[in-house]
C-alpha cells in the first residue's frame, strides 16, 4: 500500500471521528432543552439530585425515556372511572376522621390507577413513578409526597412534625395527578383528548381542578377542610 494511500485512510478517519464527535455534541446540546421542556419540575429535581450535575440529571432522564417512552396507555371503561372517583372521594372524606388512612387509600388507589392504565405496578413503586414522571411530569411530584406521607410510620411524622395539614397538602397535590389518570388515553376513540399547553400540562379550570372527562364539575370534590380534620 502506497504511502499517499495511507495518508489519505488516516485523513478519512479522522474526518469521519471528528464529524461524529459534532453529531453527538449537536445532540447533547438540543437534548438539555428539550429534556427541560418535557419534564418541567422533575428536571430541576434531577438536577438537585444529582448535586447541580446537569449531565447526569439529563442522563438520568433520556433513560426513563428510553424505557418508558414508547409505553401505550390503556383506556378505562366508564364504569371504572366512576367507580375509581367514588373510592377518592371516600378517601377525602375519611381524612376528617382518619387522615393517615384515608392518604393511606389514595396512596394505593393511584397506584393502582396507574398499575391498570399499564404503567408498571404499584409494587414496584420507584419504576412506576419513573413512568409517571414520563408521561405526567408535571403532577408526578403530587404522588410522591402523597406515598411520603402514607409510608411515613406516625412517630417518624411527629418527629418530623409531620401534622394533619401536612398530609392534606399532599393529598391534594396527588388529586392532579389522579384525575389525569381518569382522564379517556388519546386513542379510545372518545374525542375527549385533553386541553393542553404547549408544555404538555392541562389547563387549569377557574375551580382549581384540570378539567378532566367524566368528572363532576371538572374535578373531584373535596369535601374535607382544614378546620373540619382531626389530628392523626
Amino acid at each position: 500500500m502506497s504511502t499517499g494511500l495511507i495518508i489519505a485512510l488516516i485523513v478519512i478517519a479522522a474526518v469521519v471521528v471528528i464529524a461524529a464527535a459534532m453529531t453527538l455534541r449537536a445532540r447533547g446540546t438540543r437534548r438539555g432543552p428539550s429534556l427541560k421542556r418535557r419534564f418541567g419540575p422533575e428536571y430541576e429535581r434531577a438536577v438537585a439530585r444529582h448535586d447541580g450535575d446537569t449531565k447526569a440529571a439529563e442522563r438520568e432522564l433520556t433513560e426513563r425515556v428510553e424505557r418508558h417512552g414508547d409505553l401505550r396507555v390503556r383506556s378505562l371503561e366508564p364504569a371504572q372511572r366512576e367507580q375509581y372517583e367514588a373510592r377518592w372521594t371516600a378517601a377525602q372524606e375519611r381524612f376528617v376522621d382518619s387522615p393517615r388512612d384515608a392518604v393511606t387509600e389514595a396512596d394505593r388507589l393511584i397506584a393502582e390507577v396507574a398499575a391498570v392504565r399499564g404503567f408498571p405496578d404499584g409494587g414496584q413503586y420507584e419504576e412506576q413513578l419513573a413512568a409517571l414522571s414520563v408521561h405526567h411530569a408535571h403532577h408526578v411530584d403530587g404522588y410522591r409526597r402523597l406515598h411520603r406521607a402514607a409510608h411515613l410510620r406516625a412517630e417518624d411524622a411527629r418527629d418530623g412534625g409531620q401534622g394533619t395539614e401536612d398530609m392534606r397538602e399532599a393529598m391534594v397535590a396527588a388529586r392532579a395527578l389522579f384525575e389525569e389518570l381518569l382522564r379517556p388515553a388519546r386513542h379510545d376513540g372518545t374525542g375527549h383528548t385533553g386541553a393542553r399547553h404547549e408544555d404538555g400540562r392541562h389547563r387549569a379550570e377557574p375551580n382549581g381542578g384540570s378539567k378532566a372527562s367524566g368528572t363532576r364539575g371538572g374535578h373531584l370534590p373535596w369535601a374535607m377542610n382544614r378546620r373540619q380534620a382531626k389530628e392523626s
